[in-house]
């Protein structure tokens, strides 16, 4: 038995939601003093960070959450009751081990309308501390449920001990890490780095209104969380033939720009400065050669590099993105085999559903309008994995009709 087993997963989903509709007030006290701890965590601005916390605790709502659930499981009910033939795995662990704000929250609310024990690894903001507190002023249950602590690799061992499953957002390296110390008895599930890429058809640069909102959009994504997020744009394919190179450098240039004012600059270390300022002279070497260019503003704050080499993968820096001309979307598809990029979002401009092909070949989990990309719905597939699924076992009754 669980704290949660005897919870109905309407009243288990109602109080997340309850918990998240306070967390959406900018002026609600926990949320202020998590919004200064999470810029001196992440040395990102505050803009940045409300942005993020405005996308992630507006997604929970309990029909999203009830929604969600029924679409994996079918009926939320099903996990209610004795004789209930979807149960808990028993113990989970989560840990939250990368950048992206508040990434183990939907995790971790997913596991508990799944009505298992929770053990969540916090960063140092300690943002999911302060949300399961007011998980456990909505519902007592939680308080017994949930266990939320930051601690060290050293003590990760005992910590996890118990546990049927454990849930990492990290690097490789750490995903790897714990897979290898996890108990005999545990399984593991990683979401490791991944990136983002974007796609300007040709028929979109012919529409001005359309054009000017894909770029803009296209440097927000690219712009949110220093370019550090899976879903962050680092790569942004423009079809031949529309559009001269050299315009779309300079308009896109001037919307990252903007995007600077909305989303001012963060702290910045001396050496992902050092790296943006070769990379800019490197393309300014290329250009005077005869091929592509570089946009930047005096101070750097981001960096356009127009027709790089592709055979080099993109520059993994902040706000910086590879602008690449391309014949056809075979060509993007070449590109992401070629470097092996493990791609989370697509951003799109037009219908997202009719680059459904393009987005499987490069083993895409979302597509999204350029724009969007920053802010999933909270059914999206993270990772492409399932969003309860995956905390719950199921008892099958053979002879018995569904």
């Amino acid at each position: 038995m669980t704290a949660l087993s005897a919870i109905p997963v309407r009243t288990i989903a109602a109080a997340i939601g309850d918990a998240a509709l306070r967390w959406c007030d900018a002026d609600f006290p926990p949320r202020v003093r998590a919004t200064n701890d999470i810029v001196e965590r992440t040395g990102y601005s505050i803009p940045a960070v409300e942005f993020a916390l405005d996308a992630l605790f507006g997604e929970l709502r309990t029909d999203a959450l009830l929604e969600t659930i029924a679409r994996e499981l079918g009926d939320p009910a099903a996990l209610d009751g004795a004789t209930a033939r979807i149960r808990p795995l028993g113990r989970i662990a989560i840990l939250s081990s990368r950048t992206t704000i508040g990434v183990a929250i939907p995790a971790m609310c997913f596991a508990l309308c799944a009505k298992n024990d929770v053990i969540v690894k916090d960063r140092e903001d300690r943002l999911v501390a302060a949300f399961s507190e007011s998980l456990a002023q909505e519902h007592e249950a939680f308080a017994r449920a949930l266990h939320v602590a930051h601690w060290d690799g050293r003590q990760g061992s005992s910590r996890l001990q118990g546990a049927r499953l454990i849930v990492v957002f990290g690097s490789d390296e750490t995903i790897a890490h714990v897979a290898r110390e996890r108990a005999a008895d545990a399984r593991t599930i990683g979401f490791g780095s991944r990136t983002s890429i974007g796609f300007l058809n040709a028929s979109s640069q012919r529409a001005p209104a359309e054009f000017a909102a894909a770029l803009s959009g296209a440097a927000r994504d690219a712009s949110l969380y220093e370019g550090e997020g899976c879903m962050s744009l680092h790569a942004l394919f423009f079809e031949r033939g529309a559009c001269s190179p050299s315009e779309l450098g300079e308009r896109f240039a001037a919307a990252m720009e903007r995007a600077a004012t909305e989303f001012p600059v963060g702290e910045r270390s001396p050496s992902s400065r050092a790296a943006m300022l070769q990379h800019r002279n490197l393309a300014a070497f290329r250009a005077a050669a005869g091929r592509g260019a570089a946009f930047s503003d005096e101070r750097l704050q981001f960096l356009v590099l127009l027709d790089p080499p592709t055979q080099e993968p993109p520059i993994f820096l902040p706000r910086t993105v590879a602008l690449l001309p391309v014949d056809a979307p075979d060509d993007i598809i070449s590109y992401v085999e070629r470097h092996a990029l493990p791609i989370e979002s697509l951003g799109v401009t037009g219908t997202p559903r009719s680059y459904t092909e393009i987005a499987m070949r490069i083993g895409a989990a979302r597509i999204a309008p350029l724009g969007e990309m920053q802010r999933p719905p909270l059914r999206a597939h993270h990772g492409g994995r399932p969003r309860i699924a995956e905390y719950v076992r199921f008892l099958d009754i053979d002879g018995e009709r569904e």
